[in-house]
């Protein structure tokens, strides 16, 4: 037979004998298969084996690391941080702050989820990072499985917030407010990039949680990863390692396609700059070095020939002609912008200070609308899916360019290069016009 207790209670036993209750304070004890055994369990509400048992929840990683470095020394109220101390700053959840700051140093820093400082990322006295917040889980209900929503006809805006991928109609260059609406829902993740295929309606994005890029179609389907390994914090949107030297924090990513061109912009603190170079890597070169801070949201609009980024240090939008480098200054008195894209006379940024989609009439150089959700949270990256693809075509349109696996274009041509996971897969790189 089995016997349960709880404790402060006693028991009845086998052949009737009272037998006293054994040692559980606040918990319960719940018999075993041995005749007349039990176990010790903690009630509902405490933690520990059951037979020591606390109403309070197991610290966290960062909690753990911010008592140890305020009880470095005693004073006269009790235990304090010694001089110089970095004492690190957790959420209510108990989990580091993205951003961490040293108060004696007056240095701050972004951070991982284990609290590990990101390289570059270490500000000057008095300046702050621009640091990504992983947000909590979205409650998923006993609702149906999220699925995708078909996208309706026309031009959109995609832009992720939270756990999900929403859009907002575009009649001319006006923003549909009333009309807007989640179409991907991608509960516990955290959606940074964003990136619209116009030829086959699918969206690609990148997520941070995982990590991950996966993709999905917007006439309706499954979410599907695309790649899942060596990942760190992707934040832009590739397909094969190009460069892995002289960057820190790459961020923002372009490609214009039909002229076969790449760009992309680094936020590093130390030395901040905007790049380019062919899609296949080659013929890298800095566009932009000078008076730049966060230059994290960039966008290329192949009607004008315009490179446009904001910059959440300068808190400037700025544009040039990657051909002829004449820079030019948009629009200023920005406030926290992370990614952009454009269509038509338009830019589209979105900000993280308000929390809002803003619109900017580039030649006029200013504001002229912005959307803010219902829900009241960043919102990351952006672009626009076309009701029509843009004219052009490239060497790898047809046929894939007669490549066996990726063709990237170049200006004059192509080149046809393999997967870095393409061990034991019949693959030949080669350069040459198709």
């Amino acid at each position: 037979m089995t016997v349960t207790f709880q404790s402060g209670l006693s028991a009845a036993s086998r052949a009737g004998t009272p037998t006293p209750a054994p040692a559980c304070p606040a918990s319960s004890g719940t018999g075993g298969d041995a005749r007349g055994s039990y176990t010790c369990q903690c009630r509902p509400g405490f933690h520990g084996d059951g037979v020591q048992c606390s109403s309070e929840h197991e610290k966290t990683q960062c909690q753990v690391h911010r008592e140890r470095a305020l009880s470095g020394g005693l004073g006269p109220r009790g235990p304090r941080p010694l001089p110089g101390q970095y004492v690190p700053t957790c959420d209510a959840r108990g989990a580091y702050e993205p951003t961490q700051c040293h108060v004696s140093v007056g240095q701050c820093w972004c951070v991982d989820r284990q609290g590990g400082e990101i390289p570059g990322t270490r500000t000057g006295r008095g300046g702050t990072p621009m640091c990504i917040e992983p947000e909590p889980p979205v409650p998923v209900g006993p609702t149906p499985r999220p699925d995708v929503h078909p996208l309706p006809e026309g031009t959109h805006l995609l832009f992720a917030q939270s756990g999900k991928i929403e859009h907002v109609p575009l009649q001319g260059y006006d923003l549909q407010k009333d009309r807007a609406k989640a179409v991907l829902h991608l509960p516990e993740k955290v959606v940074i990039g964003v990136a619209y295929d116009c030829v086959d309606k699918m969206v690609y994005w990148t997520d941070i949680s995982t990590p991950a890029i996966s993709r999905a179609s917007l006439q309706g389907g499954d979410p599907a990863p695309i790649i899942t390994a060596d990942l760190g914090s992707p934040e832009g949107l590739a397909r094969r390692v190009l460069f892995d030297t002289d960057l820190i924090n790459p961020r923002a990513i372009v490609a214009d396609p039909a002229s076969g061109y790449l760009y992309w912009a680094d936020w590093n603190r130390d030395a901040p700059k905007i790049e380019s170079s062919y899609m296949d890597g080659t013929n890298r070169k800095v566009l932009v070095k000078d008076d730049l801070g966060l230059p994290n949201a960039l966008t290329y609009d192949p009607q004008s020939s315009l490179l446009c980024w904001a910059d959440a240090g300068t808190h400037k939008v700025e544009c040039l002609n990657p051909t002829r480098s004449d820079r030019k200054t948009v629009l200023e008195g920005l406030q926290y912008p992370f990614g952009m894209t454009s269509y038509g006379k338009n830019l589209y940024y979105t900000d993280w200070e308000k929390d809002a989609l803003v619109v900017v009439d580039r030649p006029e150089g200013k504001e002229s609308d912005r959307f803010q959700p219902q829900k009241r949270s960043r919102l990351y990256g952006i672009t626009a899916a076309f009701s029509q693809c843009p004219a052009g075509r490239n060497y790898c349109a047809v046929n894939n360019g007669g490549c066996t696996h990726l063709c990237l274009a170049t200006p004059s041509g192509r080149s046809c290069l393999c997967p870095d996971n393409a061990i034991g897969v019949s693959c030949v790189e080669r350069e040459g016009r198709y």
